[in-house]
């Protein structure tokens, strides 16, 4: 397959492999390789629709699909604008990209600061989720602007229900070495749990909802 396919002509490639079902295909493959020997190796291949062009399609799906979380945050940041910025605001830098970009948050302008976090919860066991919303938070309460702060979420209540939790500190901090030193030097033990960090810091960032504005990223989910 050429480098230039179309996204279409990709997905096609690979759902033709896949079928309605990728269960039930790889079980009808795994029958027909039963019996299969060098001789036979190619015919086999070609009866069963395996080729080079397919594994190709799907290894650059596979690198596309990588950059889905990437381009969401992007889009979402900016379809956001239209709906966030008041009179006289004005933007003095967004930052789109992943991971450390030397600016300190998705988005400040001469009224703001605020980060964003375009995550589906889904009202389980979700540490890695709510380490992420914990340290946005953190590091838009304790920063020094007199600006206003602003946390966007796609849905607040199961974000906000892990901020009023129980959920021990020392389990948040105990994967990001940076953020753990950053809270122990400012607060030492003062605050044993999110909640109690949270209680102490509510009026400082303002947690919003971004799920009217971005319909797209909530449709087909089902309420939890």
């Amino acid at each position: 397959m050429k480098m230039t396919a179309s996204l279409a002509d990709i997905h096609e490639l690979v759902a033709r492999f896949t079928g309605p079902s990728m269960t039930q295909t790889l079980s009808r493959i795994e029958g027909m390789a039963q019996g299969t020997t060098a001789q036979s190796s190619a015919n086999f291949l070609e009866n069963a629709g395996i080729d080079r062009d397919t594994l190709s399609a799907a290894a650059e799906m596979k690198r596309l699909a990588g950059q889905i979380n990437v381009t969401i945050h992007a889009l979402g940041i900016l379809l956001c604008l239209p709906h966030i910025l008041e009179t006289g605001e004005k933007v003095e830098y967004v930052s789109l990209g992943a991971g450390n970009t030397g600016r300190k948050f998705d988005l400040e302008t001469n009224l703001r600061v605020a980060e964003f976090k375009f995550i589906t919860w889904r009202g389980g066991a979700e540490s890695i989720r709510q380490n992420g919303v914990f340290k946005d938070y953190f590091l838009l309460a304790e920063d020094p602007t007199k600006k206003k702060k602003h946390l966007y979420l796609l849905e607040t209540k199961h974000a906000l229900k892990f901020l009023q939790s129980n959920r021990s500190l020392s389990s948040i901090l105990s994967r990001n070495n940076k953020l753990h030193t950053m809270f122990f030097k400012r607060f030492g033990e003062t605050f044993r749990t999110v909640g109690e960090y949270y209680a102490a810091h509510s009026h400082t960032v303002k947690i919003d909802d971004v799920s009217p504005w971005l319909s797209e990223l909530t449709e087909g989910l089902t309420a939890t």
